[in-house]
C-alpha cells in the first residue's frame, strides 16, 4: 500500500468513518442516543433509585447503568443523593441547586458544576445515597472508572462517522448538563404553569413531557414525589411512563406507586370519614380545584369590581394574581392588598378565607379524627349557606369524595 493510497484512506476515515453514514443518518442517529441517555436518567436514576417508585428487572437496571456511564459519567450514589438533598432542602439555602437562592442564571448556564461541586460533599453522599447498587460492578467499573466510559463512547462515535464524531460525542456530553442541570433545575423551578401549589416553586415546563423523557413535568413531580407517573392532568403526556408501563408489561418493572387518583360519590349528601380521609389524601387536587373555584368567584365579581373608580386596573390584575397563591405564602403588602380588596368584594374575601380553613384542616395533626370530620362536615355547611355559587358548588364536590 503506497503512502497516498493509505492518506487516502485516512481522509475517508475521517468523512466518513466506518459506518459511512449520511449526514440525515448521523442525525437521527445522535437524537436516538441522546433520548435513550434521559430515558435512563427519569426511569432509572430518578423514579427507580432516587424515589423508588418502581423496581426494574436486572436486565434493564443493568443496561441504564452500563449506557449512563457511557454517556454521562455520573455515578448513582451520587445523583440519587444529591436529588434527594434537592427535595429535602427545596428552594433553601441549602438546596443543590435552586434558581430561588442562587439565581435563574447561574442554575441555567452552570447547573453541571453545582452537581460536580456537591457530588464533592461527602456528607450529602453518605447522608441521601442509601439504598443504590452496591454491587462489584458499581465499586470496580462504573464509580472507579467513571470518566473512562464517556471516553470509550467518544473512540466509539469516532469510529462510527469520522471527524464528524466528535460533533456527536460532544452533543451526547452536553446533553444531560444542558438538559437535566440546566432546563429542569433550573426554568423547572422558575418559569411554566403549575397544577399543584406545593410548597416550593417547582413549575411544568410543558405539558407534552418528549424532549426531557417526562421531566417537563416538573410541578407534578415535587406535588407527587414518589409517583412513577409524572403526567396528571388529561392533556399531559409523559414518555418516561410509557415506557414504564411497557417494561411492566414485559415483566421488566414493577410500578410501586402512582399519585392518587380522587375518586366520587355523588349520592353523598354529608361528609363521613371516607370523604375525610380522601380529601387529605388528595389536598393538592382539592386545593387546585378550589383554585379554579376562586377564578369562577373572580369572573362572576369582576364586573361590579371594574366599575368602581377607587379600583384601578393594575391594582385587579395583580389582586387576581395573589388570590391564586398560597395565603400563607403571601408578605405584609401583598396581604395588605388582599385587604383592600375584600373591602369592596365579600364573596371573595369569603373564598379566601374559607380556603384557609379548608388547608387547616389537614395540618391539624393534634386532632382526632372525629374532630377533623366534624371540622369538614362545618366548613361545608357554612360554604353552601355563604350565597357564593362558585364555592357551593364547590362544597358539593368536595363531600363527594370517596
Amino acid at each position: 500500500m503506497t503512502i497516498k493510497t493509505m492518506f487516502d484512506a485516512v481522509l475517508d476515515f475521517l468523512a466518513n468513518g466506518l459506518s459511512g453514514a449520511t449526514g440525515w443518518q448521523i442525525l437521527v442517529y445522535t437524537l436516538v442516543v441522546t433520548h435513550i441517555t434521559i430515558a435512563s436518567v427519569t426511569i432509572f436514576l430518578h423514579r427507580c433509585q432516587a424515589h423508588r417508585a418502581l423496581d426494574l428487572h436486572a436486565i434493564p437496571s443493568h443496561f441504564f447503568r452500563f449506557w449512563l456511564w457511557l454517556t454521562t459519567g455520573m455515578v448513582t450514589k451520587e445523583w440519587a443523593a444529591i436529588h434527594r438533598k434537592h427535595h429535602a432542602k427545596c428552594e433553601t439555602e441549602d438546596d443543590p441547586h435552586s434558581p430561588v437562592t442562587r439565581g435563574i442564571k447561574k442554575v441555567l448556564l452552570e447547573g453541571a458544576e453545582l452537581y460536580r461541586a456537591e457530588s464533592k460533599n461527602r456528607e450529602t453522599i453518605e447522608k441521601y445515597g442509601h439504598g443504590t447498587p452496591d454491587d462489584w460492578l458499581e465499586h470496580h467499573l462504573y464509580s472507579k472508572y467513571s470518566w473512562q466510559g464517556v471516553g470509550l463512547m467518544l473512540i466509539i462515535d469516532v469510529l462510527l462517522f469520522g471527524a464528524l464524531g466528535l460533533t456527536v460525542w460532544a452533543v451526547q456530553m452536553l446533553w444531560i448538563p444542558i438538559s437535566a442541570a440546566g432546563i429542569i433545575n433550573g426554568i423547572g423551578h422558575f418559569w411554566g404553569y403549575r397544577n399543584y401549589d406545593c410548597t416550593d416553586a417547582s413549575t411544568n415546563i410543558f405539558p407534552i413531557g418528549i424532549i426531557i423523557g417526562g421531566e417537563e413535568l416538573h410541578n407534578n413531580h415535587h406535588t407527587f414525589g414518589t409517583s412513577a407517573k409524572l403526567s396528571s392532568k388529561w392533556y399531559e403526556f409523559d414518555i418516561g411512563w410509557f415506557y414504564i408501563r411497557v417494561m411492566e408489561s414485559l415483566g421488566l418493572a414493577k410500578v410501586k406507586k402512582v399519585a392518587p387518583a380522587p375518586k366520587f360519590d355523588r349520592k353523598k349528601t354529608v361528609a363521613d370519614v371516607e370523604t375525610l380521609q380522601s380529601v387529605i389524601a388528595n389536598r393538592y387536587d382539592v386545593m387546585a380545584k378550589y383554585a379554579k373555584s376562586v377564578r369562577r368567584a373572580w369572573r362572576d365579581e369582576f364586573e361590579s369590581l371594574a366599575g368602581k373608580a377607587k379600583l384601578e386596573s393594575k391594582f385587579l390584575k395583580t389582586s387576581k394574581k395573589l388570590l391564586q397563591r398560597e395565603p400563607a405564602k403571601l408578605e405584609a403588602p401583598q396581604r395588605q392588598q388582599l385587604s383592600e380588596l375584600f373591602a369592596h368584594s365579600k364573596a371573595l374575601k369569603t373564598m379566601h378565607e374559607m380556603r384557609v380553613e379548608l388547608g387547616a384542616i389537614w395540618e391539624r395533626s393534634h386532632s382526632s379524627r372525629e374532630q377533623l370530620l366534624q371540622q369538614l362536615q362545618d366548613w361545608c355547611v357554612r360554604a353552601e349557606a355563604s350565597g357564593v355559587k362558585a364555592l357551593q358548588e364547590f362544597s358539593l364536590r368536595l363531600r363527594s369524595y370517596a
